[in-house]
Parts: C-alpha cells; sequence; structure tokens
C-alpha cells in the first residue's frame, strides 16, 4: 500500500524464494558432483515404522485441508552486509504480502519435475509462474514462485511416501512440550530435483510433522544460489497441524566471518477466514437476549447524527480489515493496550464520548492509525519496542506510540466518511486489497506529534519520552537500510520525511540519551517477533513469556533484525473463555475485567466515558526482564 511497493522489487523475491526450491543443504554433498552418501543403515524399529506410516497419512489430509484454504501470507526479507562491530547489519530489505489460493497452488500445472525442468531450461519455470496469489499480484508486492513457497511449508504435495524417501531415525526430542521424533529424510532416488532433503519432527501421539527444515536436491550446475529454510507448524484444531512459519537463510560463501547474504520469514495466518457469500447481507439475525426498546429511542442531534456518521465508517473499515485477515480476533491483549490508552487520558484529565479501542495489525511494517476511536499498532511496532527491563522501558514505548493516536483522536483527526457507505470496502478477499488511505495527512501528523509531547508530559508517563526518544534513535541508525519495514501498509508511518530519516516525533530524540550500541546496558529496540505470537486460526495475538537472555556483546542486540524461527509448540486446548471460543467469528464483546502484562487484575475502560482511573502502569513481562540485582 502507499502505492505498494514497485513490481519489480516483487519480481526480485519470485527469484529468491523460488530458487530456494531447487539448493542442496550447506553441508550436504551436491548432486552430481559427488556420490552421494546413503543414510546409516540402522534399522528402524516397529514404533519408529509405525509413526512413519501415520506421518505419511497425517500429511496427505493436511494438504487436503491446506487445498481447501486462502490464507494471508507475509514475508520479509533483509540482505544483510558485514559490519567490523555486530558481524552483519541490514543493508536493505523488502516486503511482501498476498492471500494464497491453495487449490490453484496445489493443481500440479506448476509443480517441478526432473523432466519438466529439462523442457522448460534452466529458469523457464518462473514465467507465469505468480497466478497463485489470484489478482493480488497486481495491486500487492508479494509474489512468490508456487514451487519454491509450497515446498518451504509441504514436505512433498505430490509424493511424500516410502517409494520416494528413505527415513532414518535420529533421537526423540522435545518442542515445547510436544514429545517428537525425528527423523533424517533424502531422496529413494538420483532423480531428486525438487524433492525434500533434511529433517522432519514427527510428534509421537498422533504422527503429525510439527517441524521439518533442510533444502530441496539440485545440482551445482544448474543452480548457484544455496538456500535452507526451517519450516514450523501450529496445532490449531483436534489433530490437526497446520503451516504456521519458516525462516530462510542464505549465507555467504565469500565471507571469513561466516555471514550471511539475507534472511527472511514467512508468516501464514487467517485459514479460518471465509470470503463473504452475496447472501451474507441478506441473511435476518435474530438478537438473543435483547429487548426491543426502539419506542423509548430518543432524537438525535446534529452533533450526535455527525458522530453516530463517522462511527460507521468507522466500524465498517474495521470489520472490513479483520474479514480481510490484516487485523487480529479481539483478544485480552488487546484489553491490555485499552487500558494504556486509558491512562494517557486519564493523566491528561481528558475524556472522550467513546471508549477507545485498540487492535493489532498483523503485518510487519512499523505503523500505527487511528480509525475513529479505534487505535490500530501494528504486531512488528509492538515487538521492537518491548524491550524488557526493571523501569517499565516496553511500557513507557506503548505510551508513547499510543500517545500519537490518542493525540490524532481528541482533535478531531477523522477517517474519510466515504467509509460509511458500504460499496466503498465491497473487494473481494481473494483478490486485491485497493488502497484505503487511513493514514493522516502531514498536517494533522504535525499537529498530532506536538499534541504528544504535551499529553506526555504528566509526571506518570514523564519517562516515556525518553524511552522512545531512544527507540527512534536506533530506528533512525538503520532507516535508510529499512524502506520496506518503515513504509506503512495502511496508517502512519514513524517516519516523516524517508530521505532524511527524521521522525514525526523527532523532538523526543534529544530526550533519550546518545545511542551507544557498545553500553550492554542499554537496550534501546528488539529484533522482530520478540514479544507477540498469533493463532494462525482464529487470528488472535498472545504474549509470549521469554527466559531472560543477557546480552554478551553488542552482537546480541540485532535491533529490528529478522532472526530465526523457533515456536514453543503445545497441544491444542478448547477455548476456555468466550473471548476465546469467539474469536474466529469475531466476536468482539469484552469481559468487564482483564490483566495487566503482569498478570494482575486491572478494570476495563467504563463505557459512560470511554476513559479509565489512573491504575498502575502495565508491567512489562517478568520473564523478559533482567533480575533485580543485576
Amino acid at each position: 500500500m502507499r502505492n505498494l511497493r514497485k513490481s519489480c522489487i516483487a519480481g526480485v523475491a519470485a527469484i529468491l524464494l523460488a530458487t530456494s526450491a531447487m539448493p542442496a543443504m550447506a553441508g550436504i554433498p551436491l548432486l552430481g558432483k559427488k556420490k552421494k552418501e546413503d543414510l546409516p543403515a540402522r534399522k528402524l524399529t516397529p514404533a519408529q515404522i509405525a509413526l512413519l506410516d501415520k506421518a505419511i497419512a497425517r500429511e496427505a489430509e493436511v494438504i487436503k485441508v491446506v487445498q481447501e484454504r486462502a490464507p494471508l501470507v507475509e514475508t520479509y526479507i533483509q540482505n544483510m552486509k558485514p559490519d567490523p562491530a555486530l558481524l552483519q547489519i541490514p543493508a536493505s530489505d523488502q516486503h511482501f504480502l498476498g492471500r494464497v489460493d491453495f487449490k490453484k497452488v496445489l493443481s500440479g500445472d506448476t509443480y517441478e519435475t526432473e523432466d519438466n525442468h529439462k523442457a522448460k531450461g534452466k529458469l523457464g519455470f518462473f514465467k507465469n509462474s505468480m497466478s497463485y496469489i489470484g489478482g493480488l499480484n497486481k495491486q500487492l508486492h508479494l509474489q512468490f514462485n508456487e514451487v519454491g513457497f509450497v515446498q518451504m511449508i509441504l514436505v512433498d504435495a505430490h509424493s511424500f511416501d516410502k517409494n520416494t524417501y528413505k527415513f532414518g531415525f535420529v533421537r526423540n526430542d522435545f518442542l515445547g512440550s510436544v514429545p517428537t521424533m525425528v527423523f533424517d529424510v533424502e531422496p529413494a532416488s538420483s532423480k531428486s530435483r525438487g524433492r525434500f532433503f533434511g529433517r522432519i519432527w514427527v510428534e509421537r501421539r498422533n504422527g503429525n510433522i510439527v517441524r521439518f527444515n533442510g533444502s530441496f536436491a539440485g545440482s551445482e550446475k544448474d543452480f548457484r544460489e544455496f538456500y535452507h529454510f526451517d519450516s514450523w507448524r501450529t496445532n490449531v484444531q483436534e489433530n490437526l497441524w497446520l503451516p504456521t512459519s519458516f525462516y530462510v537463510e542464505e549465507s555467504d560463501p565469500k565471507s571469513d566471518e561466516h555471514t550471511v547474504k539475507f534472511k527472511a520469514v514467512s508468516n501464514i495466518w487467517g485459514y479460518a477466514l471465509k470470503v463473504p457469500t452475496g447472501d451474507a447481507e441478506n441473511v435476518d439475525v435474530e438478537v438473543k437476549g435483547a429487548d426491543d426498546v426502539s419506542a423509548d429511542a430518543q432524537d438525535v442531534s446534529p452533533l450526535g447524527a455527525q458522530r453516530a456518521w463517522v462511527q460507521q465508517a468507522e466500524d465498517n473499515v474495521v470489520t472490513r480489515l479483520f474479514q480481510a485477515g490484516l487485523l487480529d480476533a479481539p483478544s485480552d491483549f488487546d484489553k491490555i493496550m485499552e487500558q494504556i490508552a486509558g491512562n494517557v487520558l486519564a493523566y491528561n484529565n481528558i475524556q472522550v464520548a467513546r471508549p477507545i479501542r485498540v487492535r493489532t495489525l498483523l503485518t510487519e511494517p512499523l505503523e500505527s492509525l487511528a480509525i475513529g476511536n479505534t487505535i490500530v499498532l501494528s504486531k512488528s511496532l509492538i515487538d521492537t519496542t518491548a524491550v524488557p527491563g526493571n523501569a517499565n522501558e516496553q511500557v513507557n514505548n506503548l505510551y508513547a506510540i499510543i500517545a500519537f493516536q490518542v493525540a490524532h483522536i481528541i482533535q478531531g483527526h477523522r477517517l474519510d466518511t466515504k467509509y460509511a457507505f458500504n460499496d466503498r470496502l465491497l473487494f473481494p478477499d481473494t483478490s486485491a486489497f485497493t488502497r484505503i488511505p487511513m493514514h493522516h495527512t502531514d498536517h494533522d501528523n504535525e499537529e498530532a506529534a506536538k499534541k504528544t509531547v504535551e499529553l506526555l508530559s504528566p509526571k506518570e508517563l514523564n519517562d516515556a519520552s525518553a524511552q522512545f526518544g531512544l527507540y527512534l534513535a536506533q530506528l533512525q541508525a538503520r532507516s535508510k537500510a529499512l524502506t520496506a519495514l518503515n513504509e506503512p501498509m495502511i496508517g502512519d508511518s514513524l517516519v516523516k520525511d524517508p530521505k532524511t530519516g527524521v521522525f514525526w516525533l523527532q523532538a523526543l530524540v534529544g530526550k533519550g540519551g546518545k545511542l551507544d550500541m557498545n553500553d550492554l546496558k542499554q537496550n534501546a529496540a528488539m529484533p522482530l517477533a520478540s514479544f507477540l505470537r498469533f493463532d494462525p486460526w482464529t487470528d488472535q495475538v498472545v504474549q509470549m513469556h521469554p527466559a531472560y537472555e543477557p546480552l554478551l556483546s553488542s552482537r546480541d542486540k540485532m535491533p529490528f533484525e529478522v532472526t530465526p524461527v523457533y515456536l514453543k509448540l503445545s497441544y491444542y486446548k478448547a477455548p476456555t473463555n468466550a473471548l476465546d471460543a469467539a474469536a474466529a467469528a469475531a466476536a468482539a464483546a469484552g469481559a468487564n475485567a482483564t490483566t495487566d502484562a503482569a498478570g494482575n487484575a486491572v478494570a476495563a475502560p467504563p463505557a459512560s466515558t470511554g476513559t479509565t482511573a489512573p491504575a498502575a502502569p502495565v508491567a512489562a513481562p517478568s520473564a523478559g526482564a533482567p533480575p533485580n540485582n543485576q
């Protein structure tokens, strides 16, 4: 969006991820150059054979389920360069987003084999290989090759069986709380182009593959790029594990420091979302437990009518963005964010007509926006500001980024009310997302930036300016390399001028002290995916509670960087509260109370005023904070 990246960049990513379907895994002898060594001739036990039989059967079921879905797929790529102090830092980046119709992808028409590769030539399969995104390829900026993409989420979409592959037992292992058996896998035939070559983790309860990593067999003669990947799945329903994330990395063979040329992560979500049918808006719905009070309804004043019209536009956009899979389903975490927004208002003695709601945008770019009284923060903005510590570093960052959008709300910077007309948002989920100009004007952002400084002036919020100023200083140091991360999809960027790296809240930068990468007590910004996980079935976000990892050198900081995926896996549990149970159906009814990030109970904002009484600052997760004695 915001003119949505140039199509030439999308072509680069197509080649990048398509080529990744054909390499040999680093350290594995290349086919055609050396004689391939077989797996150790250790005989499998009956229990291991039985589990592999289950895995083969379950993988076929996963393929059937995936073919019925059209989830969102997002890929973020960072090209790296060596750095004398930090080993490596981002040199440039690319971001892609699209909705994938797996039924078309898995049709077999474009699946790479030994024979059709010879017929098409070295890179012939790149041509006409972008169709799986449907209508998105012209408007959005994600264009994968079907072969490369499918082979990183499915071990083998067509021939995963004992005739095609050989298996060798490695060990028993736990991934999170899930017990697994680990097997090495390699093609049984010398004609193995496009076949998986690596390792699988099979959970022992039902035989589902929950993780696999490695590469795909190829020859050095035809392919000079050697990528490998690590693909993870989530137990989204009973006995159903679906692809969630995969990490791709290319080593730099010319580097003496063992640096990488690029790192990429892909996330998949929105499996449960359905395309609304044409009859969806014509169905009568009976509201249970509601009394008809239409006779007692009051007349609406002109000001009330104007506010209702603005709210209708807000509700239309929020609902449509959720249906499209871009917004998270309502969750307890959103309530925590609403508590922080309520505190900003309460500490400034400001009342609003309607409560402020907060939702999470499930995409990578750093952005925020206000849709009427709904504040939306991108997942990566929340992740990278989640600095652990004993001084509420994370919460102070959240106060600052939420205050910026609160300033827009209280200054009356409205969403375009044309979205009060439902037809303005009727674009198909599996087609193109047309640009919805929900970002504010430069004039509005300048006004909001000045107001934000005022909102952060109360003593309870005084530390927020310095903490977020340090975050912005870190982002400024890398903004030229991270242009895609700083280009918003639908809302407001942190960056005012991409050429100079100046921020809307530039006034806060000087308050954060001097940025020093060598100071291990200073942690200005976190890597991506540091704080939130998402459920790929319900689209809810949940907080992670990682163990504290002390910084041993400046290389450990990795601000705004892609890092390998490592999920804490667990078996599916049926929802135990109403909010979780209704997430897939977009139930927005919240409870009367929730908890803060430390697990303490906090009151939800009263609906009558939209504000909350000042509360204790929401603490950062204790599991991620350093011990108090340090």
